[in-house]
């Protein structure tokens, strides 16, 4: 989430144009193009990506179930861009909201999370990437509580120097194989994130989209498994072109948790990207799931940035 009004009053700007919101269930691809043009301008001058792995992807490949799209359009161009899904059937609908930076301080924001209030019928959760200033002062303004902080960590990979893995008897780790591993990943994912509402929804479509992209590689996605059984993932990703590699994901089936596999498969995982060249390493991870934070501190790693989530009362 982005703001775009925080300029002080008085403060002369250009005259604001006819404003328009389009709400839409599936892009066209010259839209989902000058949705994806607008989120890179403002990484650029932000720092960080407005809108999730998980809401890019649902620009292409058409209709999603839940997902909605919303057009801010200024004298027919694109300036503003909103993505709302609801499919938890238990959690209010999920926002993400952007401004181009070169439209700020006219409204949109407020435009865009007022149309997003009203298609939520007043049940709505707002992801701050960044947790920028601009963006606590928008949430009050549409009547957000601040709800949930995800922390990205890093630390160094040069020179990395971590005891080695240590597997309890009959547990054997391998890596993916796209096709034969999908069922039942997305089983031991299910289980293991049935507490979050994002990971833990994640379907064979949504699978399917990641393979897809650039980045998957099979060989940094490891797997433990004990009798034949999955137990637990450890799911690297790599960001060439900023010189980092994630640990993407780590799961673990509620039957296998507090054995060590988990420091198990993240000292896996790291070996791996670090082997690959790449100076540093990065994860998010909820800052009240303070077991997990504990663990990847021991391993080394550090609070980099915040992403805060607002919700209405209701």
């Amino acid at each position: 989430m982005t703001s775009d009004d925080t300029a002080p009053p008085g403060t002369p700007g250009p005259p604001v144009l006819s404003r328009s919101i389009d709400t839409l269930t599936a892009l066209t691809a010259e839209q989902a193009d000058a949705v994806l043009a607008l989120l890179t301008e403002a990484a650029r001058i932000d720092g960080q990506q407005p809108v999730s792995e998980q809401g890019r992807l649902q620009l292409r490949g058409g209709a999603r179930e839940g997902v909605s799209h919303f057009l801010l359009l200024v004298g027919g161009e694109l300036v503003g861009y909103a993505q709302l899904e609801d499919t938890d059937p238990i959690e209010a609908p999920a926002a993400e909201l952007v401004v181009h930076p070169a439209h700020r301080s006219h409204g949109h924001g407020r435009a865009l999370g007022s149309a997003l209030l009203a298609a939520s019928g007043k049940r709505l959760r707002v992801w701050a990437h960044g947790g920028h200033s601009a963006a606590r002062h928008l949430s009050q303004v549409l009547g957000l509580t601040l709800f949930r902080e995800l922390r990205q960590l890093r630390r160094p990979l040069t020179g990395l120097d971590l005891p080695d893995p240590k597997l309890s008897d009959g547990v054997t780790v391998r890596t993916f194989v796209p096709g034969e591993d999908d069922a039942a990943w997305l089983a031991v994912n299910a289980a293991a994130f049935a507490h979050h509402p994002e990971q833990g929804s994640l379907t064979q479509r949504d699978l399917d989209d990641r393979m897809a992209e650039a980045w998957f590689d099979p060989e940094g996605f490891f797997l433990a498994f004990r009798d034949g059984e999955l137990i637990g993932f450890h799911w690297t990703k790599t960001h060439a072109a900023e010189g980092l590699g994630e640990v993407y994901v780590i799961g673990l089936h509620p039957g296998a948790q507090g054995g060590g596999l988990g420091r198990a498969l993240t000292t896996i995982g790291l070996r791996h990207l670090a082997d690959k060249g790449l100076p540093t390493a990065m994860l998010y991870v909820d800052a009240d799931n303070t077991a997990a934070v504990k663990l990847y501190e021991r391993l080394g790693f550090a609070t980099h940035e915040t992403d805060l989530m607002y919700r209405t009362e209701s």
